[in-house]
This record gives structure tokens, sequence and C-alpha cells, in this order.
């Protein structure tokens, strides 16, 4: 059984509320239920935080014994270095998400800390973007 975790980071604790027409009105946890139930064969973690460091600490505890992790780092995409260092330094494939699209979007958002050191990029698909990285893990 694959054991995979999605780590979010800053604001994603919003969704449902947060700039619905770009998010969606789906709070994450009733997204996560529903893919936990789809994806009943997966073991399937879920950790969110609005802090840097933790999400680091994160990726450090199960980047070497998860199958995978799907990573949203939110805006600390654009921003951390530190995120993208411990990506690269861990060994459990990650591929990075984005809700949105965010090449369409303010041009800070089009560089990424993260995607040198990843697996894959799934961007613009709305909260189905979750579903597409398990689907990559599968």
């Amino acid at each position: 059984m694959k054991k995979l975790i999605i780590i979010n980071g800053p604001n994603l604790n919003l969704l449902g509320k947060r700039e619905p027409e770009i998010y969606g009105t789906n709070s994450f946890e009733d997204v996560f239920k529903s893919l936990k139930e789809k994806y009943s064969d997966v073991e399937l973690y879920y950790f969110q935080s609005n802090i840097e460091g933790e999400l680091i600490n994160k990726l450090h505890e199960v980047g070497f014994s998860y199958d995978g992790i799907i990573l949203n780092a939110a805006a600390y995409t654009h921003t951390s270095v530190g995120i993208g260092d411990a990506v690269k330094g861990i060994e459990t494939p990650v591929i990075e998400v984005h809700i949105s699209n965010v090449h369409s979007r303010e041009d800070f958002r089009h560089i990424s800390y993260i995607a040198g050191n990843a697996k894959g990029v799934i961007t613009g698909f709305g909260l189905q973007s979750y579903e597409l990285a398990i689907q990559s893990f599968l």
C-alpha cells in the first residue's frame, strides 16, 4: 500500500473562504475526505502549516519513509530557498501542486524554488490538482 502525504502551506487553511473565484468554495478538509474515500487503497495523510519552518520539519520527517509527497507550498513556493533545499535533501519524490495557474497570475508567482527539485509540477486544475498528483504516484 502506497503511503502519501499532502503538505499544504500558508493560507490554504482558508480554502472555501478565501478568494473563491480563484480557489473555489470547498474546504480542504472536504476535499481530503473525498480523496481518502476514492483512494482507499492508499495510506493518505495531510498536514498544513502557515509557518515555513514547520513545513521544512515535516518534509524532513516524512522525506525518507513515505512513497510520495504532494506539496502545495503556496506563497512559499516563490520565496523559500529553504523549502526548495529541503525537497532537494530528501529521498521521497515530491510533486509540486498549485490550485490556480500560477503562470497566469502575477510575475513573482512564475518563480518556483521547488520545481527544479521536484518529480513534477501540476498547476491550474483547481482542487483536482491534488488528485492528479495522487494518480502520478500510482
